[in-house]
């Protein structure tokens, strides 16, 4: 083999090695649950910092496979990565966005690239399994004090959650199905609640010293198994479906969607499944919708959940007091909006659609310029943030409507009434959360253009760009 040979073989090596960075690179964004305008975003400034250019680039995106092609008309390569382990790691995504940057600012080698990446791809998570488990615990248990319930229920909800989730946690390490993970673990957390209320009114308590008494009992011990498992709530892929459907992203997006509807599926089966071995009545109808706690109860509660959901997705733990704040902007926000004299409180009084969007929309808004000082993206600050106001009780409401129907028109509307408004609610805090990140996007953009076109020009004048027609395909 000549000298020229020698030179195209490596060549090639070196080119397969610089697609397989590439992949790598979105793979780790795409089991993390990035959206795919992110994704794409980053791969193409990734794709600028190993030298390929963007005329001669295709990037194929899908929900479990991932490829690229370099392509000039005379000489095409291409390879494929599979994408099998979706999970949420706001970590992850915002250090690949950090990583991406830097290679190309800071002229990274490829060894020193490709050792960072696998740093991001083999670092274990920032909290325990525990601490996980009970920060979950803790975010249902905001989510209960947002329902309505008193602060003992709120610590019964928590724990039922927290063993819940620690639950599926060990059945998705053995590997067992993951939506049948989610239907055994919401069936044990709605069991465990529902004997903690049972407890809480029996009369072992009430025979107890006083105190200790006063501090068992509830006067809401139904709220709990409203609140117990929404751990499971699919915030992160509904946004990203949303995300997706808005950017254009149609089939990735419907696939997040239907994953979407499998989760809820599942979780419904096994809160069902729970209610009807208890021989729980349908007590949601009964419960009451109207606010009596104080604006600073439902703030502590917004931050406890959105810490929560943050610890869940591997939020970097410096950061907390900043989803912490949005927690309580965002929640205040939608109830300022929500509440009003019909239901005795201060505020606007133009219900929960309009009070959820504002609400995601003034945080993601707010977000928008944060994510400059905490250098962390907009996604792993907003989607935390705003899934305290999803809406439970409604959710909840129209599943025992359906249960409960006996052919009777009357309640297949109520039925029909609280899913819709339910699905409005969840579908306003998706587009808070998207749109202005996206029409924001048109502002920000060309900064960040212009300042990655000046960086690819200063490679391409050190000779860092591949030049196709150099290197003779197989």
């Amino acid at each position: 083999m000549n000298i020229e040979e020698n030179q195209q073989v490596e060549s090639r090596k070196l080119l397969r090695r610089k697609l397989d960075l590439l992949l790598r690179t979105g793979k780790i964004l795409v089991e993390s649950s990035a959206d795919t305008s992110r994704i794409m975003r980053n791969m193409k400034r990734t794709a600028a910092y190993l030298g390929l250019n963007e005329e001669h680039l295709h990037i194929h995106i899908t929900y479990n496979m991932l490829m690229v092609n370099l392509s000039d008309g005379t000489h095409s390569f291409s390879k494929f990565q599979r994408c099998d382990k979706h999970g949420i790691e706001m970590r992850a995504i915002s250090d690949i966005s950090k990583l991406s940057w830097s290679a190309i600012r800071e002229d990274y080698s490829l060894d020193r690239y490709e050792e960072e990446l696998n740093k991001i791809g083999s670092r274990k998570r920032s909290y325990t399994p525990w601490q996980v488990a009970i920060a979950a615990g803790f975010a249902c248990g905001g989510f209960c004090i947002q329902f309505g319930c008193d602060w003992t229920a709120f610590f019964y909800a928590s724990f039922a959650a927290a063993l819940g989730f620690r639950l599926r946690t060990k059945l998705n390490e053995i590997g067992s199905n993951g939506y049948a993970n989610i239907a055994v673990a919401a069936f044990v957390s709605t069991i465990i609640a529902w004997l903690l209320g049972t407890f809480a009114n029996s009369q072992l308590v009430a025979d107890m010293p006083q105190w200790l008494a006063c501090a068992l009992q509830t006067v809401t011990p139904w709220h709990p198994l409203m609140a117990c498992a929404l751990f499971i709530v699919p915030g992160v892929p509904i946004i990203n479906f949303v995300n997706d459907v808005l950017d254009n992203n149609i089939e990735v997006g419907i696939i997040r969607g239907i994953n979407t509807i499998l989760i809820v599926s599942a979780m419904a089966f096994g809160i069902v499944f729970a209610i009807r071995v208890c021989g729980i009545d349908n007590f949601v109808k009964d419960l009451s919708m109207i606010p009596h706690h104080s604006y600073w109860e439902y703030a502590i509660a917004a931050a406890i959940s959105a810490m929560g959901f943050a610890t869940i997705y591997n939020f970097p733990p410096k950061q907390l007091w900043v989803l912490a704040l949005g927690g309580i902007v965002a929640v205040c926000t939608r109830n300022y909006i929500n509440f009003g004299d019909s239901s005795g409180n201060i505020g606007l009084d133009l219900g929960p659609v309009i009070g959820s969007l504002v609400g995601a929309s003034l945080i993601s808004i707010i977000y928008i310029k944060v994510v400059h000082w905490v250098h962390l993206p907009h996604q792993c600050l907003s989607i935390p943030t705003v899934i305290p106001m999803v809406p439970g009780v409604l959710m909840y409401r129209c599943l025992f409507a359906l249960l409960d129907m006996h052919g009777v028109v009357g309640e297949l509307t109520t039925a029909m009434t609280n899913g819709i408004r339910a699905s409005l609610i969840v579908l306003c805090i998706a587009i808070g959360v998207a749109i202005p990140n996206i029409f924001a996007r048109k502002w920000i953009a060309p900064n960040r253009q212009r300042k990655l076109k000046r960086l690819i020009e200063e490679r391409k004048a050190r000779g860092k760009f591949v030049d196709l027609a150099e290197i003779k395909s197989n």
